[in-house]
């Protein structure tokens, strides 16, 4: 395989990893209450809703950290077809 085919593999893992976490997020966001009941902090659903903002902001970091490596990895990907293509016309 040469680096491009490397590359593109590369960066379908990590868009691949991004799409699935999108998709989870997406399925707590669906859970997670409009409205919030402060009266009783010992209430299941504010258990609930304190154990989803959890999983929320721990997700939040991996979510950057993979859109911006496949975001990277498609314009270092850019960068080689543009080098090759040069390098193959000369």
């Amino acid at each position: 395989m040469t680096p491009f085919h490397w590359l593109l593999t590369i960066w379908g893992v990590l868009t691949a990893i991004l799409v699935v976490l999108l998709i989870y997020r997406s399925t707590l966001s669906m859970h997670e209450d409009d409205q919030l009941f402060l009266s009783n902090p010992d209430s299941p659903m504010h258990t609930e809703q304190t154990e989803l903002l959890e999983k929320m902001s721990k997700l939040t970091p991996m979510l950057k950290i993979f859109g911006t490596a496949s975001g990277a990895m498609i314009l270092v990907i850019g960068v080689v077809f543009v080098y090759q293509s040069l390098s193959a016309v000369q």
